[in-house]
């Protein structure tokens, strides 16, 4: 492999020249491209070229004329004659305003006289109303005394014996003298006792006597409830007078207590509205008071506007009315980005020395290490490698820099050849493994012999 030679740096003096014509030549097509002229119905805003600027460059002292452009806004026929007509009224307006502006002096010299201004509402004056506290209410009745004590029962004797026994006293010694008769009339009419007339006469007499006995019990039975119904009625008699006392009472009772609401009722009616009174006398002290503050702020907003308003008119007739100018759209001009010629120029000449520096780096760490790979059959295959960059020939073969496969971008880079290239020229240093990728014997293939050129 034979010395190459460094490549020459590149002259700085002609990279900016180069440069800086560019540099003018992208400007000044910028100008053209971006200067767009514009027309509305309002006016025109159009660029000429108005002149040229003559420029030296202090670096190579070559001399570049340079255009000078001109924005030129112009309003269509009817917009000028109405700025024409706004020109005049405001030099009448302002004519006005600058006579008118005299009487400043003498208005603007004296104070704001308020001594004829209302005076204001004191608010110390305002007494603050004293309320009538809200009395307890009445002590009501919760009794209505003693109404006695009702009848629960009443005296009935219930045994009827003494009036039996009152009844068949009177009543016995008349059944023994209608028996004794009737046994007489019978022994008169012949019949004698075991007879059967005779036993039925005395059988009859017997049930009468009987039913005339029975007759006294159902009496004395009578007699008994009536006696008990007059005492059950002597009772039910006193416990309605008793509750009729009652409920008299109760009602007494009631009266007074509704009397008794009724007066505290009205007392706190008359206690709400002697308050009532107070706060709308309250009431009337207040508005009393704001009626004067409004009157007083009243009179100064009208002196405050008495001063105001000739400032008012006369900075109105210096405001004038303006002219419609013509609204333009922002136009999207292209321009053209100058080359970084200097920037080409430098990493032009930073490739050519990291080219310089792999190709001698390359050589001798080739050179230096072919020996030690004679004994092995180093994977060259094309397909196996990535980021292959060419850097220089050996004995008239490409050496190139690459990394295998699979290996990390930051690792180092190695230095060989490429099987397939090896295989056109010298097949017999390139051998094939079992899988099927291609291996070059750097022995072989850098061996003493004729070389390919």
């Amino acid at each position: 492999m034979g010395k190459s030679k460094a490549p020459t740096p590149p002259d700085p003096k002609a990279t900016a020249a180069a440069q800086t014509s560019t540099n003018i030549g992208t400007a000044v097509a910028n100008g053209y491209i971006g200067n767009v002229n514009q027309v509305t119905p309002d006016g025109s805003f159009t660029y000429k070229v108005s002149g040229t600027n003559k420029w030296t460059d202090p670096m190579s002292g070559k001399a570049y004329d340079l255009p000078s452009w001109t924005a030129v806004q112009e309003l269509s026929p009817e917009q000028a004659a109405i700025k024409r007509e706004n020109d005049g009224a405001n030099l009448n307006l302002a004519t006005l305003a600058n006579q008118q502006s005299s009487r400043l002096t003498d208005l603007l010299g004296k104070p704001v006289d308020l001594s004829g201004a209302p005076a204001a509402g004191d608010p110390s004056k305002l007494a603050l109303p004293q309320y009538q506290q809200f009395s307890g209410g009445p002590k009501l009745a919760s009794s209505v005394g003693d109404a006695g004590r009702l009848t629960r029962s009443y005296d009935t004797d219930l045994d009827t014996r003494r009036y039996e026994e009152a009844l068949m006293a009177r009543l016995n010694p008349e059944l023994e003298r209608d028996r004794s008769a009737l046994e007489t009339r019978l022994a008169n009419q012949g019949l004698q006792p075991g007879s059967q007339a005779y036993d039925r006469a005395i059988d009859e007499a017997n049930r009468a006597a009987n039913d005339a006995r029975i007759a006294a019990v159902l009496n004395a039975g009578q007699e008994q409830s009536r006696l008990a119904g007059l005492s059950r009625d002597k009772a039910g008699f006193e416990n309605a007078a008793q509750a009729q006392a009652y409920g008299q009472a109760l009602q007494n009772a009631d009266f007074s207590n509704n009397a008794l609401q009724q007066m505290h009722q009205n007392g706190q009616s008359a206690t709400a509205a002697n308050n009532a009174l107070k706060d709308q006398g309250f009431n009337a002290q207040q508005a009393l008071l704001n009626a004067r503050n409004a009157a007083r702020s009243n009179y100064l907003n009208e002196q405050y506007a008495m001063r105001n308003q000739p400032i008012n008119e006369i900075s109105a007739l210096l405001s004038g009315a303006q002219v419609t100018n013509p609204n333009f759209v922002p136009t999207q001009g292209q321009s053209i980005q100058p080359v970084d010629y200097a920037g080409l120029v430098q990493q032009n000449y930073q490739n050519q020395v990291a080219a310089y520096n792999a190709r001698q780096q390359a050589g001798s760490s080739l050179l230096g290490n072919v020996l030690g790979m004679f004994g092995k059959i180093p994977l060259s295959d094309r397909r196996a490698k990535k980021n292959i960059e060419k850097v220089g020939r050996l004995k008239g073969h490409n050496l190139y820099e690459y990394r295998y496969k699979g290996e990390p971008a930051g690792g180092p880079k190695h230095v060989g050849v490429m099987a397939q290239e090896v295989e056109k020229t010298r097949p017999d240093a390139v051998v094939r493994g079992p899988d099927g990728m291609r291996r070059v014997d750097y022995g072989r293939l850098f061996a003493a012999g004729k070389m390919p050129k």
